[in-house]
């Protein structure tokens, strides 16, 4: 198995997710493909340049954009966190300036396309749940103003009894409180202030280490 290339396991668990109704030609191997579209992110090169045992480039680059048009990736990230079963796993945000041309986007709308004003500006925040070397598990986007305890209700869901959680101030809070994993890992006692803050220790989590910016 050559670098950036997944392994058995991470393809026994990527597979079955896959779309499967071949018409026409039979088309390039999924997997051979799908390490070529890996490839080329991880390297950070043009298209163009994917090696040849990956097939056609224009074809890696097609399957993408396919697949990212019915929701595939979705699909295959969703099936990678559900697998996840690492004892150490860490969460953090982190804001991007939004384009200057969706500034004139229309505002007032239901779907704010997660663009809010936070001090940035126009910004996106990106909330990543990662395993000890980084790798992600779940990544959600939000408004730039979002508090970072909101997403982190549903995203911490996948962790598993006694985890050690990896996160900052900003997630030891009451916004945590009421999530799925707060009720399958533990109770909570009674706070004479619910308004608080909270340790994450109290969601049932092995160990907290706060990581001070």
């Amino acid at each position: 198995m050559r670098r950036y290339e997944l392994s058995d396991f991470e393809w026994s668990v990527i597979q079955p997710h896959l779309p499967n109704k071949v018409r026409g030609v039979a088309r390039v191997d999924d997997r051979k493909v799908l390490n070529g579209i890996l490839w080329r992110f991880r390297t950070g090169s043009p298209w163009a340049d994917v090696p040849d045992r990956y097939g056609p480039y224009t074809t890696c680059y097609n399957r993408f954009v396919r697949w990212r048009k019915a929701g595939v990736w979705d699909r295959l990230l969703a099936a990678v966190s559900k697998a996840f079963d690492g004892e150490i796993i860490m969460i953090d945000s982190s804001c991007v300036r939004v384009h200057q041309h969706a500034a004139t986007a229309k505002k007032g709308g239901v779907d704010d396309g997660c663009m809010g004003r936070s001090r940035g500006g126009l910004t996106t925040k990106i909330h990543a749940l990662v395993d000890a070397e980084g790798r992600p598990v779940d990544l959600v986007l939000t408004a730039g103003q979002a508090h970072d305890g909101k997403p982190a209700v549903a995203m911490l869901d996948v962790l598993q009894p006694d985890a050690i959680l990896l996160a900052d101030r900003a997630y030891d809070s009451s916004h945590s409180r009421p999530g799925g994993a707060a009720r399958r890992m533990g109770k909570h006692p009674a706070e004479e202030n619910p308004n608080r803050q909270l340790p994450l220790q109290r969601m049932g989590l092995q160990a907290c280490v706060r990581v001070s910016r």
